[in-house]
């Protein structure tokens, strides 16, 4: 069987790549890979109809349990994209924005018809990432080549994140939230929308489960937070399609990004309608566990 690898990254010989992914799929019925220390993923895929299909259902059950917490879910997504349906990378970047551009509007909307905007926090989230994320998608171009360091470095955001999510104690109703200054809020949010740009998950994720942790209520960050990813995650789009002009394959895999995006509608929606029904401690928790699970698997590949 001729397995043809697509190019790499910026620099890199298209036959050393091999799929930027934490999951060993030779492991997997169905999946070849070419060596060891060599090429691409040659594994069979599922075809276009079973792709879309596997897209939508994981995208609606993602996004329902991460909307109430403001996660777009783009986070959990990343490794189901390169594992299961075979986006190859660095297209998977850009494709995991496309989800977010697609699927958010369906949560912001429902969050409008209960009262909840984000207000000026979604603005000062915004101000950061937007500027964070164009500056993420030329790094994650120029300067990520390698499918070790790409593993590590998810591993590196994941792991802490997760721990976060499932450790943190709900803050008490008698307790005041510790207001982050605007300033800090903005830098802390550009440093954020830049790893964004790099994983394809448009920053507000990281903020999410930070500005809970401090005592705001994810009634507050929520519509902030997922605000911003909207924002963020399109201008990231526009970023990695104008460089594919110059770049090669660094443009979405538009099928694959609309078809999570339209699940992501669904179940975005679906989650914030049940926001208030849900504890924060358990969506953080549900968020949490999963997050490190994929960490670690991540971490593995990495360091072998």
């Amino acid at each position: 069987m001729r397995c043809d690898v697509s190019p790499g990254l910026a620099g890199q010989p298209a036959g050393h790549a091999r799929p930027l992914t934490g999951f060993d799929l030779r492991k997997l019925p169905g999946h070849r890979v070419r060596s060891r220390s060599g090429a691409g993923y040659c594994g069979q895929v599922p075809g276009a109809g079973w792709t879309e299909a596997a897209a939508l259902a994981a995208a609606f059950a993602v996004s329902a349990v991460a909307t109430p917490a403001g996660v777009s879910g783009a986070v959990l997504l990343l490794p189901f994209q390169v594992s299961v349906l075979g986006t190859p990378s660095p297209a998977v970047t850009p494709t995991n924005l496309l989800y977010n551009v697609v699927s958010t509007p369906g949560a912001l909307y429902r969050y409008r018809r209960q009262h909840q905007t984000g207000g000026r926090l979604a603005l000062l989230l915004t101000a950061g990432t937007l500027p964070g994320v164009i500056t993420g998608s030329i790094i994650r171009v120029e300067l990520v080549p390698g499918p070790r360091v790409f593993d590590l470095m998810i591993a590196a955001l994941l792991l802490p994140l997760g721990i976060w999510l499932a450790a943190a104690r709900p803050a008490r109703d008698r307790d005041p939230a510790r207001q982050i200054p605007a300033p800090v809020l903005i830098l802390l949010a550009c440093l954020t929308g830049c790893a964004g740009g790099i994983y394809g998950i448009g920053g507000g994720s990281i903020l999410a489960p930070i500005l809970i942790g401090s005592g705001r209520p994810a009634s507050e960050v929520a519509p902030a937070a997922l605000a911003s990813t909207f924002v963020t995650s399109l201008g990231g789009v526009i970023t990695f399609t104008i460089l594919s002009i110059s770049k090669g394959p660094v443009a979405p895999n538009w099928p694959t990004g609309i078809a999570l995006g339209i699940g992501g509608i669904a179940g975005g929606y679906t989650g914030a309608r049940i926001q208030s029904r849900l504890p924060d401690t358990l969506i953080r928790r549900i968020l949490g566990t999963l997050a490190i699970a994929i960490a670690a698997q991540y971490l593995w590949s990495g360091l072998n």
